[in-house]
C-alpha cells in the first residue's frame, strides 16, 4: 500500500480527511461521514512506514517529543493536505485535510456582500468562528484573496501549517509558518508590525499572547482577520475576554468594542440530496449598539441585536438554516436539528 495511492482516493472521491491508524483500514470522511475503504486494518508497521514515508525527520523529532506535529504536503500539482501526525497508544497515527485545490467565491461560500466592504476597511478585527471543520481556513482564504486582488495591500499571514498558497496579485502577500519561518503566532504578529503590512491573517487566536496581539495590530491601523473555535458571536466576545486576568478584563472590553469589525460564526451541514455540504452563518457586524453592550457586560443581548439588524447585514444562525431549507439546500431535519432554537423553528413551519 503507497500513500500516493491513498491520497489520489481521497482528491478522486471529495473527501475532507483521511484517517490512518493501527487496527482501522485507511478512512475517508465524505461530506462529514466516515467511510472506511476496502482494505485490511492496518498493523503498526504498515501506519508508521506510510506516515514516514511522507514526514521529514525533523518533523519525525517533533512527534518523539512533543507527541504530535503538523504540517502541510503537497501532492505534486494536484493538491495539498494538511498533515497531523500523533502518537497514540504507543502506536502512530495521522489525519490528513485535503485542502480544496481553488479559492471559492463570496457566493460560492454564501458570504454576503457587506463582507466586501468590511475587507476595505484599514483598521479593525474580523473574527471567522466555528468547530473544526466547519471551513473556517476556507472562508479566511476566500477573504485574503479577494484582499490581494482587489487592493494595494501588504498582507501578511500567519499560519500552521500554510494551507492555500497565494500569489501576489494587485496587493503582495507574505505568509509565514510556525516552525519553519517563526516561533509563534504572537511574535509573529508583533515582530510583522514592523513589516509595514495593511492586513495580518492569523490562522489561530490560541492563547492570550497572540489574542493581545492581533486586538493591538487591530487597534494600531491594520485590518487583522483571525479564527476562533466559538459557536456564536456572543460567545466568541466573551472567550476573548475570559481569557484575561479579571484585572485587564474591563479594559480588553472597551478595546473589543471599538476594534471588532464583525464575527462570522459557521458550520457545515449536509445537503438534502446527501451529497455536498453547504456553509449556514451567524453574521453580526459591530454597530453602536454592540458596542455599548460589550463595554456594559451585556453580550448575553447581543443575538437580539443581530435579530434586528438586518438592515446591516446581520444574520442569525437559525434565518441562515431557514434560509438554505426554504431554498431546498437542507432538508427539514437538518434544520431542527442544527437550530438554536428548534421549538420557534417548528412553529414557523407548524411542524411537531
Amino acid at each position: 500500500m503507497e500513500i500516493d495511492h491513498l491520497l489520489q482516493i481521497c482528491i478522486e472521491r471529495n473527501a475532507s480527511d483521511i484517517h490512518l491508524t493501527v487496527g482501522k483500514p485507511p478512512t475517508l470522511r465524505v461530506d462529514g461521514m466516515l467511510d472506511a475503504l476496502d482494505y485490511d486494518p492496518l498493523t503498526a508497521n504498515d501506519t508508521e512506514n506510510l506516515i514516514k514515508s511522507i514526514t521529514s525527520e525533523q518533523h519525525l523529532q517533533k512527534v518523539q517529543k512533543f507527541g504530535g506535529v503538523d504540517f502541510g504536503l503537497s501532492f505534486g500539482d494536484v493538491a495539498r493536505f494538511r498533515v497531523s501526525v500523533y502518537k497514540q497508544k504507543g502506536y502512530w497515527g495521522t489525519s490528513l485535510r485535503l485542502i480544496p485545490s481553488k479559492l471559492f467565491s463570496f457566493e460560492e461560500i454564501g458570504l454576503p456582500l457587506i463582507t466586501k466592504e468590511l475587507l476595505q476597511k484599514h483598521r479593525g478585527l474580523v473574527l471567522v468562528t466555528g468547530p473544526t471543520g466547519s471551513g473556517k481556513t476556507t472562508t479566511l482564504a476566500t477573504m485574503t484573496d479577494y484582499i490581494n486582488a482587489n487592493l494595494d495591500a501588504h498582507i501578511i499571514t500567519i499560519e500552521d501549517p500554510i494551507e492555500y498558497y497565494h500569489e501576489h496579485k494587485k496587493g503582495i502577500i507574505t505568509q509565514r509558518e510556525l516552525g519553519v519561518d517563526v516561533f509563534s503566532f504572537s511574535e509573529a504578529i508583533v515582530k510583522g508590525l514592523r513589516m509595514n503590512p495593511d492586513v495580518i491573517m492569523v490562522g489561530e487566536m490560541r492563547d492570550l499572547a497572540t489574542i493581545e496581539a492581533a486586538i493591538l495590530a487591530a487597534e494600531t491601523g491594520h485590518l487583522v482577520l483571525a479564527t476562533l473555535h466559538t459557536t456564536s458571536a456572543s460567545q466568541t466576545v466573551d472567550r476573548i475576554i475570559n481569557v484575561f486576568p479579571p484585572q485587564q478584563q474591563e479594559q480588553i472590553r472597551i478595546q473589543l468594542s471599538t476594534s471588532i469589525l464583525a464575527i462570522f460564526c459557521q458550520q457545515l451541514l449536509l445537503k438534502s440530496a446527501k451529497k455536498g455540504r453547504v456553509a449556514a452563518f451567524e453574521i453580526m457586524i459591530t454597530t453602536p449598539s454592540i458596542q455599548n453592550l460589550i463595554r456594559e457586560k451585556k453580550t448575553y443581548r447581543i443575538t437580539s441585536d443581530i435579530q434586528t439588524g438586518t438592515k446591516y447585514g446581520m444574520m442569525t444562525f437559525d434565518s441562515s438554516l431557514v434560509d438554505l431549507y426554504q431554498r431546498s439546500i437542507i432538508d427539514f431535519e437538518t434544520l431542527e436539528n442544527n437550530a438554536f432554537e428548534p421549538d420557534q423553528v417548528r412553529a414557523k413551519f407548524q411542524k411537531k
